[in-house]
């Protein structure tokens, strides 16, 4: 036990003081049973320090995961994979349409719509039993950044002309999405104008992390078997789900995947996926 509170350094480079129920929850929510979860809690806090950061515990939960259940520590790394399908935005794009996709959207990516002032280029397009959403991607590689209040000001400003040009189906949703986090003044003025805002933790309980657990829609980034090159290989040629993986198997012949190896990625596939 400590005589005081442990400070750890955000990768925000602010401070925040350790809280072992945060990295409880972490760890349940990679589906670590109770004994595994104690375990590595228990390893944690006996090498904690005043000033340690946020990644260096991640990392060292991470590590003790990948060595008690890989698919333990493929769901724990979850925000980072997100982080991965960086640095620029386009693979953060075609997740967000494939998880519409297979949601049961018909998606579109980069599409030209016309506004009555100008024309837009949009991220996603995205239908389905008469909704009709166009959304806009904001990806950071910094994941201290946030997006604040000129992001939605300036997609519903984009919005309402695609709204004000005359169509006879035209979009009826906005949406804003980033793979961190909004600021107060964001989620204020998105729920004032009508603009659907979706980040990792928002809306509570069906944010990206959410949606991507509950539908199994992980991205191949998250693969602790992958190496970097062969995550790259395979966003190249738009397979960024795991789930598409199991399917196009073949691209790990492509990649020269021997066999053996092939067999353990697959199985990791499925177990994450839920598909056997």
């Amino acid at each position: 036990m400590y005589n005081q509170p442990i400070q750890v350094i955000k990768s925000s480079g602010n401070k925040a003081t350790f809280s072992i129920e945060k990295l409880k929850n972490s760890l349940r929510r990679s589906g670590a049973d109770a004994d595994t979860i104690k375990q590595i809690t228990n390893v944690v806090r006996d090498e904690l320090y005043q000033g340690i950061s946020t990644r260096e515990i991640y990392n060292r939960a991470f590590a003790l995961l990948k060595k008690k259940q890989r698919v333990y520590a493929s769901k724990y790394k979850l925000k980072k994979a997100i982080f991965e399908l960086g640095p620029t935005g386009f693979p953060f794009e075609r997740f967000i349409a494939t998880l519409l996709k297979y949601s049961g959207y018909k998606v579109q990516v980069g599409q030209v719509l016309n506004g009555k002032c100008v024309t837009h280029e949009v991220d996603v397009v995205a239908l389905k039993n008469g909704q009709h959403i166009v959304a806009e991607c904001k990806f950071h590689s910094d994941p201290s950044r946030k997006c604040d209040v000129k992001v939605p000001l300036y997609i519903d400003s984009r919005y309402r002309d695609i709204l004000a040009y005359e169509r006879k189906d035209g979009p009826n949703e906005g949406w804003v999405v980033t793979n961190t986090q909004f600021t107060s003044d964001a989620v204020d003025y998105g729920r004032c104008a009508g603009l659907y805002l979706l980040s990792w933790d928002h809306p509570k309980g069906d944010g990206l992390k959410d949606r991507i657990d509950r539908l199994g829609l992980y991205p191949v980034t998250v693969s602790t078997l992958l190496t970097q090159k062969e995550k790259q290989f395979l966003l190249s040629r738009d397979v960024v789900l795991l789930y598409q993986l199991h399917k196009d198997s073949f691209y790990l012949d492509h990649l020269g995947v021997s066999e053996n190896r092939k067999k353990r990625i697959l199985k990791e596939v499925e177990q994450l996926c839920k598909l056997k």
